[in-house]
């Protein structure tokens, strides 16, 4: 079977290498220049674990490609997948379809055959119904079947998230004279690895297919948003927040995941998605009103850190200097969308901080996103050199390891900001450390 993948960013590039292991051919199309000079040239331009492997064996093999000629990579292919940016549309938090809209016109006028095209990007409600409307318009003379095959891959786990999935949601429009059917049949080849390891493949419309996914990534997000406050609760009564995680996951109706307090969630799906999902709701004259509170909730949290950082120094920065440790949203990515440590970072400076920085893999991204003036170190206890005091913002496990006594050397103050609970507070404080984390005593 053969593809083309419309996009090598995140979505496309780790779908379309999957595909190819899988077995398929498949053809990438990138336009940005300097991110398909990396990809012709073997260089992975994001950082994912495994994902520079899996490209260049199947590059090697003859089964992935890349290039920026969509009529090229279209040439024979069976289907093709949109998988492009939708960003958040500035002023009202609904998704930017510009992108999406504009590859399947760019289809449409490609096609050399009657094709299938797929939204892999995540899209609102009635994107699916309106790619289809584009295709049949630009093109009468050709017949496109449409479906919509949302992601559900976790950053620094993606491959894996593809490879072996907890399902994978197949909207299809069924409005054509076969009812589909080749969508279907096309889908089914496609996924065959997984249908032989029993993965289960859900099969319905284009609308519940697209609103599978905003649903989703919402209900995590408010996962998130509610262990950060049953956190904060925690502080108040002397409860400790990972006993009361651990006895709520163990029931088997909510589970252990997503139920680790920290400074706020980010990255490019839940802050996106969850502004896109209350706008769609609005628009649809059903208000998702615990959606809304997340997203208020989350972006407050994050200023909060902040002034929680210059309580515990004495209630002013001035003059002194912290070091963070951690950039990224999350560990094993360099992806700084939407961190937790830009707000944090940007009133930390505000209040007169000199900030000195270590992330593995974020500090590249991170340099136009940051003040100017920001530090960039080469290893966790360079950022630490002198620091009046130490701020945790991403649970890399390199930073686990850290020897207390070293840390407590390279300082010259003594406090510690843990805000993703990585070390022992009884531990720490042995070692001479004003040590505070999140919903610990």
């Amino acid at each position: 079977m053969r593809i083309a993948m419309v996009g090598g960013g995140y979505v496309g590039l780790v779908s379309g290498a999957c595909f190819a292991e899988f077995g398929a051919d498949v053809a990438i199309v990138e336009r940005d220049p300097k991110k398909l000079a990396a990809l012709t040239a073997g260089s992975i331009p994001i950082y994912e674990p495994g994902l520079d492997t899996l490209v260049a064996s199947n590059v090697e093999a003859g089964r992935l490609t890349f290039g920026n000629d969509l009529d090229a990579a279209m040439s024979d292919a069976d289907a093709v997948f949109i998988a492009v940016g939708t960003p958040t549309r500035r002023g009202d938090g609904h998704a930017d379809l510009t992108y999406v809209y504009a590859a399947a016109e760019e289809i449409a006028r490609a096609a050399r055959t009657d094709l299938l095209v797929v939204t892999k990007s995540t899209v609102p409600v009635g994107t699916g119904r309106e790619v289809a409307r584009i295709l049949r318009q630009t093109r009468p003379d050709r017949t496109f079947d449409v479906a919509s095959n949302p992601e559900f891959l976790r950053e620094g786990n993606a491959i894996a998230d593809f490879m072996r999935p907890d399902r994978v949601i197949v909207g299809i429009d069924r409005s054509g004279p076969d009812g589909g059917a080749r969508a279907q049949g096309l889908i089914e080849q496609l996924y065959r690895p997984l249908l032989a390891i029993q993965a289960p493949i859900v099969l319905t419309d284009l609308e519940t297919a697209e609103l599978t996914k905003y649903a989703a990534n919402a209900f995590l997000a408010m996962k998130v948003t509610f262990i950060n406050e049953m956190a904060d609760l925690c502080e108040k009564v002397g409860g400790n927040i990972h006993d009361v995680a651990r006895g709520m996951g163990l029931d088997q109706r909510i589970g252990s995941r997503f139920l680790s307090p920290g400074p706020g969630y980010g990255g490019s799906c839940f802050p996106k998605d969850t502004r896109a999902l209350t706008a769609i709701a609005q628009d649809a004259g059903a208000p998702t009103k615990l959606v809304e509170a997340t997203v208020a909730i989350n972006e407050a949290r994050k200023t909060g850190m902040a002034e929680r950082i210059i309580a515990q120094a004495g209630g002013s920065l001035e003059g002194k200097t912290v070091g963070i440790l951690g950039l990224t949203f999350k560990p094993d990515t360099d992806d700084m969308r939407e961190a937790a440590s830009l707000p944090i970072l940007a009133r930390l400076h505000e209040a007169g901080a000199t900030l000195q920085v270590f992330d593995p893999e974020g500090m590249d991204a991170a340099r136009t996103l940051l003040p100017e003036n920001v530090r960039y170190c080469d290893d966790a206890l360079a950022a630490a050199q002198d620091a009046d005091v130490v701020v945790v913002l991403t649970e890399w496990n390199m930073f686990r390891a850290l020897d207390p006594a070293r840390l407590r050397g390279a300082m010259r103050g003594n406090a510690i900001a843990d805000l993703r609970n990585i070390w022992s507070p009884d531990l720490m404080r042995e070692a001479g450390f004003d040590y505070r984390s999140i919903g610990r005593p």
